[in-house]
């Protein structure tokens, strides 16, 4: 009997407490799990994740394939936790040439699960209960949770649009900082900043004299930069991307990140690195090995093979950085043809896989609903998935809670796709704009 009740008592006595840690509360939605499952079930072409759709070049598959099959059995194995040496010293030899200092491949870079884990060991390390952390809107999404995870309190700043005033398209260098706005938001809580250019998802490169006035500010106020350069070889009509670490007062307190996913079109390989001073990586070395604590031997090795090769070509017509930068800037003009052809005015971005275009002249097709508290771009990209299988990503999903509703005509387009695609996606525009004017 005495079993029997206890049997009872324990499958009735489920745990009251709360199971959640604090740290996740208001962080649980997350914009792609959403739309990631609505471009599969009704997109025919799918613009909205930041992904190729064309393979990664030869040379980066036939180093995984020798790295895989060729006979160091120890690939198989672990590596060094902080990055695979071969990868750490072509990065530091890398990144050298680019910042014009000695950097020592063990303290001075460490390779992460992607970028996305960078960020993570960034926050996590560097951002204490309590602190301020700037970020320019609109930004990459995952910015603001991991902020409120690590403690800190986001503070947002925008990009505010400048339209020409000669009927042009709109590029997403009009879209810029007021200089006393973003110095309003420094103080004695203020302890890092989130710099990313160019810019997801507008596309913007910070110019030398928007990154002088960020770099300005960071050396008054003590605070530290975390700038993502994912898409730093992705620049187009011969900009220049300015690594705001090579800025006098800004080595010592920038964390720089990168990413193999975005740099050689291989965004499933999850390889991605910070590059930085010692002082600054030893503590995130500890979130690090304490978290994933190692990245995938393998794609390391074939990552490193990819580097020392583009080290061999650097500035060179054949290096695949160069000869990507062109095939996506064919890519941005097509596309920014195609949405305007049909009166979705794009905005000419000058970096990134990314396109921002303004959907006003569509707004007869899907009606607003002013009892709804969605956003407008949030309905109409739904929509649009559903009815014209054609899928994008609203604008406001970059924006804070605050903010987001001063947004809502603008979506975002991934333009990093095989031309097939692309005139896919044309079609679909060009039979809406027809059924719009008959």
């Amino acid at each position: 009997v005495k079993a029997s009740n206890s049997l009872s008592f324990s499958l009735q006595a489920k745990m009251s407490r709360p199971v959640q840690a604090r740290r996740l509360e208001g962080i649980d939605k997350n914009i792609w799990v959403e739309f990631v499952k609505l471009a599969a079930t009704y997109s025919k072409v799918n613009l909205g994740q930041g992904f190729p759709d064309f393979p990664a070049p030869d040379f980066l598959t036939e180093a995984f394939t020798r790295a895989l099959s060729g006979g160091n059995h120890m690939l198989h194995q672990y590596t060094r936790a902080f990055g695979h040496p071969p990868l750490v010293k072509v990065l530091a030899q890398f990144f050298e040439k680019l910042l014009g200092r000695d950097l020592d491949p063990m303290t001075n870079v460490m390779v992460t699960v992607g970028a996305y884990q960078a960020l993570f060991c960034c926050f996590q390390a560097l951002v204490d209960e309590g602190d301020e952390v700037i970020i320019i809107e609109p930004f990459f999404d995952c910015y603001e949770p991991m902020v409120k995870m690590a403690g800190g309190t986001p503070v947002f700043v925008p990009l505010r649009p400048n339209p020409p005033k000669d009927g042009k398209l709109m590029s997403s260098a009009d879209w810029q900082l007021d200089p006393a706005e973003l110095a309003s938001k420094f103080s004695e809580r203020t302890k890092a900043i989130v710099l990313n250019s160019p810019n997801n998802p507008l596309g913007k490169v910070f110019s030398r004299g928007e990154l002088g006035l960020i770099a300005e500010l960071c050396v008054k106020h003590d605070v530290l930069c975390i700038s993502d350069e994912v898409y730093e070889w992705l620049v187009y009509d011969g900009k220049q991307h300015i690594r705001i670490a090579s800025l006098q007062g800004m080595w010592d307190r920038t964390v720089i990140i990168g990413s193999a996913g975005k740099t050689f079109s291989a965004t499933g390989w999850k390889v991605g690195w910070v590059v930085g001073p010692n002082r600054l990586l030893q503590h995130l070395r500890t979130v690090h090995q304490n978290s994933v604590y190692h990245c995938a031997t393998i794609a390391q090795e074939a990552v490193a093979q990819g580097f020392q090769r583009e080290l061999m070509l650097y500035g060179k017509p054949e290096s695949y950085f160069v000869q990507l930068s062109k095939e996506l800037q064919q890519k941005r003009d097509w596309l920014v043809q195609s949405l305007d052809g049909v009166g979705m005015k794009p905005i000419v971005p000058e970096g990134t896989y990314f396109l921002v275009a303004d959907i006003s002249q569509f707004k007869s097709d899907v009606p607003d609903v002013p009892s709804s508290d969605e956003p407008y771009d949030y309905r109409f990209t739904k929509w649009m998935v559903k009815n014209k299988g054609l899928a994008a990503i609203p604008l406001s999903a970059f924006y804070s809670e605050a903010h987001k509703n001063n947004y809502t005509n603008l979506i975002r387009f991934c333009f990093a796709k095989e031309e097939a695609t692309l005139k896919a996606a044309n079609d679909i525009l060009q039979k809406w704009k027809q059924e719009k004017t008959s």
